[in-house]
């Protein structure tokens, strides 16, 4: 990867919308915590300092050591990067009079300057910082302004160094990625060279290479991302690459000899092992949710581990970790703590002796798909919704028994082929149906009925951080709801989910 950039954060929540941004300019880049600077920085061609939660004059703002960036590698600070600057190099910030959130505009613009080359006067911008740079220092140059905040945007005399206070990675900064084609491309000569085709070429090789003539084993689950890492694994070594599917009992309705067959038409060396019934006895009776999830991915890794000794030699584990995993597993809040550790990302127990090869790791979601496309995948398959780990166990509420079970299955197999057939499913980033611990009276020709309830859940997002819940249609609804009513014993009401995340959650454990 030649042309790369480094994003520094600090702990904004939009550090890596701004990644995402920089990777559809087809430019390729890295988060690193501001306090992990990389000791080589020849690869990146760009500095960009993110956002931050932090005041400047707060205690623990992040105070990076910039002396081997500033002046030597074109930088973009926004936000609290462009206050960090000012602060540091003899500036003025103080707390902002009036709270500086939301759309503004450019009231006026340094045309002459490169950064905002192409953008029009009185663009939106959007805002959010509680601090505002009150005085500049000597060698520092306004270049915009807006109604409200005079230093907007600023440069280093001398240096290709540039500092913005607004946010253009945000959807409501509507010429956003103009800005940062300018300062990328055009300020810091990066080459827009990051494509599909591109890191399939590249990874091919680097696997090659890396893994040579050895044996590697991989988990699929019938998923885009272990999908999409399989046809990669197998493209650059062929038979050597060994699947496992494991089917734990809680998958949707015949997905297992579904995927199976599908996975076969790809050309993909493939097992399938069915312990369903050792998922379901080792979770008789337990209602705990994480316990639920603990005991999952116990078993799981105990029955793959005994599957992949019977395998001789193996020497690697592939895993299809993208790159939201990696940078929630490595503290995109600082230095403090870590958002949270994912199961992919140093997951791997010690008795397992294995290597981990991870070809998907600086992928976010999209781009994974792209490359799933660029190799021939089926788009069915790459546009399939996220589905948990743990399966329906955390959609049972409460204890699981086969029944309850076979009894989900049968409503979400109703409620995800609806979703299909009324040309919804790819409007819809995830749904599911939930079954819940109660009973409730209902009446059926002429008999009083008391069975369960089951939820119905679809939910629009990008990145699973955020989501709505989607305004499907009432006639929809009532056809899928009388459809489960009549045909899946023991339920007999559907309600449907209208919480949005925050403050619920997409799953309802």
């Amino acid at each position: 990867m030649q042309h790369q950039v480094l994003i520094l954060d600090f702990g904004s929540q939009y550090t890596q919308l701004i990644a995402r941004r920089v990777r559809e300019l087809n430019i390729f880049c890295e988060i690193f915590p501001y306090n992990a600077i990389p000791k080589d920085l020849k690869p990146f061609k760009a500095v960009i300092l993110s956002g931050s939660p932090f005041s400047v004059h707060h205690k623990d703002a992040p105070q990076p050591d910039l002396s081997a960036i500033k002046g030597k590698i074109p930088v973009l600070a926004v936000c609290y990067g462009a206050q960090f600057l000012a602060l540091q190099y003899g500036g003025e910030v103080i707390p902002s009079e009036v709270r500086e959130y939301g759309r503004a505009h450019l009231t006026q613009i340094d045309e002459a300057s490169p950064l905002f080359k192409n953008m029009p006067l009185q663009s939106q911008v959007w805002m959010s910082h509680g601090d505002t740079i009150a005085k500049l220092p000597a060698n520092f140059s306004n270049i915009a302004s807006t109604s409200d905040v005079e230093n907007a945007a600023f440069c280093i005399e001398g240096e290709t160094t540039y500092a913005i206070q607004f946010h253009p990675e945000v959807y409501h900064s509507t010429d956003g990625i103009i800005l940062l084609k300018n300062f990328l491309v055009n300020i810091a000569g990066v080459a827009q060279n990051w494509t599909s085709d591109a890191f399939v070429e590249t990874t091919m090789a680097s696997l090659k290479k890396e893994v040579k003539n050895d044996k590697v084993v991989l988990g699929l689950s019938g998923g885009v991302d272990s999908t999409v890492a399989g046809v990669l694994l197998h493209k650059a070594i062929g038979k050597n690459l060994y699947c496992i599917f494991v089917n734990n009992g809680l998958l949707r309705k015949n997905e297992f000899d579904n995927v199976l067959a599908q996975y076969k038409g790809m050309g993909l060396n493939i097992k399938g092992v069915d312990a369903s019934a050792r998922f379901l006895k080792a979770l008789k009776g337990v209602a705990d949710p994480e316990t639920k999830r603990k005991i999952i991915g116990k078993i799981f890794i105990d029955v793959f581990d005994d599957e992949a000794k019977r395998i001789t030699d193996v020497s690697w584990l592939a895993q299809g970790t993208i790159y939201p995993d990696v940078i929630e597993s490595v503290s995109v809040k600082g230095p403090s703590a870590t958002i949270k550790s994912h199961h992919n990302v140093g997951g791997l127990p010690d008795f397992m002796k294995l290597k981990i090869v991870e070809p998907l790791r600086m992928l976010f979601k999209d781009e994974v798909r792209r490359v799933g496309k660029s190799m021939g995948i089926d788009a069915e398959l790459l546009g399939r919704h996220p589905f948990p780990g743990p399966g329906l166990a955390i959609r049972i509420l409460g204890d699981i028994t086969a029944e309850k079970v076979a009894m989900l299955q049968e409503v979400d197999a109703i409620f995800i082929d609806g979703l299909k057939s009324w040309g919804l499913y790819d409007k819809v980033w995830q749904a599911g149906a939930i079954l819940l611990p109660i009973n409730s009276v209902g009446v059926m020709g002429d008999e009083r009925t008391y069975e369960k309830v089951v939820a119905l859940r679809a939910v629009s997002s990008t990145d699973a951080m955020t989501a709505d819940w989607v305004d499907l249609p009432y006639k929809f609804l009532q056809n899928i709801s009388n459809k489960i009513i009549n045909n899946v014993k023991g339920v007999n009401r559907v309600v449907y989910d209208i919480s949005s995340k925050p403050p619920a959650t997409i799953e309802w454990e």
